[in-house]
């Protein structure tokens, strides 16, 4: 049972009907038409075939005697609204998009030995779609990396003189793979190849005296071979002994630049498959040795090379490039392009450890699209180890060999192309070999179109039936073709308006023969049955119509698969928010219309990677390390402990990465780190550093000791600053010193030092008598 719109032109009130088993498949089709808004009704659909490209929830009755006069796109509506106004089932034309499995073989759980083209990793193998445009099928894929899986691994490595102290290094590199790549594959290949650079100037050294050996009067070493391009030494081959004995004869050369002549031979080694020996089922391994960037395209113009390199192989019968010196180098385009035709991984590496990048490779699934049609859009849900949907990933890490994961695969067409055409395309896991070839044809034609009739008399002769209408020839109108142009009277301009006081075909075409015919706009399309409708009135983002990710349907956009919002401008794509270990915005936010909105205070970055305050890995196994081993922290509780903190933990007696304090105020410290299948590994110490206590006397002596040390220094900036302040006032006072000039002889105040004042002075001599007399 659907809900229904009884009212078949607003669809604004709904009753529960009993309808057709077809009609209740369509359920969600026509749930996801906006309420109060009936798209098929409101198309400008005049044929069936019209009518499907409207909405995928369109149908078209074919009856003849369907509808009232008047209403001549009533024929497109809703499944349920067809029947509800009397059309059977049976001409209803409602085509749904299907998917057929073609070639369906299970999975492979283990390699089987020396053969291995019955080897499957993917399933299905082949798969047919049937699509109608706006409704989109999803199928699932599963994906298992097999145990024991054939490997060819080819080591090219750098022969420049810079190499000459790395070619002791591999002597033995052929034994150490081998013994590592035996635990993870019985089936394995070893191949070696060599290059140096293009012999000619400006690369090598090209004077006569270099011809046989470039390095001479070089006195650091004197000796070396000749330089060239490239050189297959070994081709692919499980004696392990061989690669060694190659490995052994070989001697550095010289080349003038820095730069090497790598690309030239990655190609070659990528092309050249009988040459170089790769299985066509096996796992392609190139390993790049070099100590220097290599030369890329457009530098061999330098040496007068303007041929554009071919791509094709051209390995002489001595296994040597020869066309180093006739074309340019090749682009970095055209690498990846041959390396991805051939399944080959490059590994850009060092002498070290290649098994384990082997290996996280191998931990790895992401699906890649081929060929993919622009006019079919994909979106991929991701299903991995935990079960949980993934919607926008294409990709599962952290595999073990063995494990199966799945994708679920939606696939929608945005239009309609020509009748017949029919499209293919290729989904295939990064690096396998397997494949999934995807067919594609159209449904956008109506069964009842097969029943054409031309000059019917159903349309009174003078038109084409199908499908339940007439085509009337130019000169005719009606549903029955049986009205001219330009019959118009009073009583047929009431059916032409949409109500009462509203203009006839909405001001926007004219009424002939009960029927508005709209007319013609330089913006766009007018339609509807009262002209209500057009094709241009839609919201824009930056001036472009339904952001260009939409249909404009009577002034609302309908959003083509994997957009959303009002015009269409919103991304419902989730691979841009996907950061690097795998998760949706790093975990500290959500992806909103293909960008990620950082929610965890203090992140940043385009999938929120950054943020500076965010708890690391360290903070987080924390409470795992305190339940585990101290029984403290959140997840005391043993249950707690056991459903939260899943991860290994290994004891050692000294470690130092991750530190925190513990409630007594000591150092844990522990590391954390992810294991190659996948798993978390916590290493922490046995037993917590706890510090002594501080000698009290040591603690007394050196807050006296500052405290006095703070008391001098006052004292020593007191005396500094009264002793200028002293100095300056000195200075004061000398100034004004020598600023003083005084006149002596006009100071009212200045006395003479010696005074002089008149004395009278009278003698008496008693008894003696002076000038005569007798006193």
């Amino acid at each position: 049972m659907c809900l229904q719109a009884p009212n078949v032109q607003l669809a604004t009130k709904w009753n529960i009907i009993k309808m057709h088993d077809r009609v209740k498949s369509d359920c969600l089709l026509a749930l996801r038409v906006p309420v109060g808004l009936n798209v098929c009704m409101s198309g400008s659909a005049t044929s069936c075939e019209e009518c499907l490209l409207i909405h995928p929830s369109c149908a078209w009755c074919a009856e003849e005697d369907f509808g009232r006069v008047g209403t001549l796109f009533s024929r497109c509506d809703l499944s349920q609204n067809l029947i509800y106004r009397g059309c059977e089932a049976q001409f209803i034309e409602h085509p749904r998009s299907v998917s057929s499995i073609l070639k369906n073989t299970p999975l492979s759980s283990k390699s089987s030995g020396s053969t291995q083209h019955d080897v499957i990793q993917i399933q299905p193998q082949k798969i047919s779609l049937s699509l109608r445009p706006g409704d989109p099928t999803t199928f699932e894929v599963q994906v298992r990396p097999v145990e024991d899986y054939p490997v060819d691994l080819y080591y090219l490595m750098d022969l420049s003189l810079s190499m000459k102290d790395d070619l002791d290094t591999i002597r033995n590199l052929g034994t150490k793979l081998a013994e590592e790549m035996k635990k993870l594959t019985s089936n394995f290949r070893l191949g070696f190849g060599t290059f140096v650079d293009k012999n000619m100037s400006p690369f090598s050294y090209t004077a006569p005296k270099y011809q046989e050996n470039p390095c001479n009067g070089y006195k650091p070493f004197p000796k070396c071979i000749p330089s060239f391009g490239f050189r297959n030494l070994l081709s692919l081959t499980d004696k392990v002994d061989r690669f060694n004995e190659e490995v052994q004869k070989q001697m550095v050369s010289r080349n003038r630049d820095a730069p090497e002549g790598g690309f030239d031979a990655i190609l070659q080694a990528a092309v050249c498959k009988e040459r170089i020996g790769w299985r066509k089922e096996a796992y392609h391994l190139l390993v790049f040795a070099t100590d220097d960037v290599p030369h890329l395209a457009l530098d061999g113009k330098l040496a007068g090379l303007v041929q554009p390199h071919d791509g094709q192989c051209h390995l002489n019968d001595k296994n040597e490039y020869s066309a180093s010196t006739k074309m340019d180098y090749p682009s970095l385009a055209l690498l990846g392009e041959k390396l991805a035709e051939s399944n080959i991984f490059l590994i850009f590496a060092v002498t070290k450890r290649h098994y384990v990048l082997y290996k996280n490779i191998r931990s790895k699934v992401e699906l890649s699209v081929w060929d993919h049609p622009e006019d079919l859009s994909l979106a991929f849900t991701a299903i991995c180890q935990d079960g949980q949907p993934l919607p926008g990933l294409r990709k599962c890490a952290d595999l073990k060999i063995g494990d199966t994961v799945s994708f679920n695969v939606s696939i929608d067409a945005q239009n309609c192309p020509p009748q017949g055409t029919q499209k293919s395309f290729t989904i295939k896991p990064v690096g396998f070999k397997d494949r999934l070839e995807v067919v594609v044809d159209y449904r956008c034609s109506c069964g009842c179109t097969r029943l054409t009739q031309a000059n019917s008399s159903r349309c009174s002769s003078v038109g084409i039936y199908a499908c339940g209408t007439c085509r009337c020839e130019p000169g005719y109108r009606g549903a029955h073709c049986e009205c001219g142009e330009g019959e118009v009277g009073t009583a047929n301009l009431a059916a032409c308006r949409e109500a009462d006081g509203k203009q006839v075909c909405s001001g926007r075409g004219e009424c002939t023969c009960n029927q508005c015919w709209c007319f013609e706009s330089e913006f766009g399309k007018i339609y509807g049955t009262f002209c209500e409708c057009d094709d241009f009135s839609c919201a824009r983002h930056k001036g472009i119509l339904c952001s260009g990710h939409g249909d404009c349907h009577c002034g609302e956009c309908k959003c083509h698969a994997g957009y959303i919002g009002d015009n269409c401008d919103c991304s419902t794509e989730t691979a841009a928010c996907v950061s690097e270990d795998g998760r949706m915005c790093s975990g500290r936010g959500s992806c909103v219309c293909g960008r990620c909105q950082c929610t965890e205070p203090g992140a940043f970055g385009d999938t929120c990677e950054k943020c500076p305050t965010c708890p690391d890995a360290c903070a987080t196994k924390r409470e795992c390390i305190e339940c585990h081993l101290f029984n403290t922290g959140k997840f005391t509780d043993n249950d707690t402990c056991q459903r939260m903190c899943k991860d290994e933990i290994i004891i050692k007696e000294s470690l130092m990465l991750c530190l925190y304090k513990t409630e007594n105020d000591c150092v844990m410290k522990f590391t954390y780190s992810e294991h190659a299948s996948g798993q978390s590994v916590l290493t922490a110490l046995k037993e917590p550093e706890c510090a002594a206590a501080p000698d009290a006397a040591t603690v007394l002596l050196a807050v006296v000791g500052s405290i006095l040390l703070v008391g001098i220094m006052l004292l020593a900036i007191w005396k500094l600053v009264i002793t200028i302040h002293d100095r300056r006032e000195f200075a004061n006072f000398q100034s004004a010193r020598s600023r003083a000039r005084y006149e002596m002889a006009s100071n009212p105040l200045y006395k003479q030092p010696i005074s002089t004042q008149p004395v009278e002075t009278v003698f008496q001599m008693h008894g003696k008598s002076y000038n005569g007399g007798v006193h």
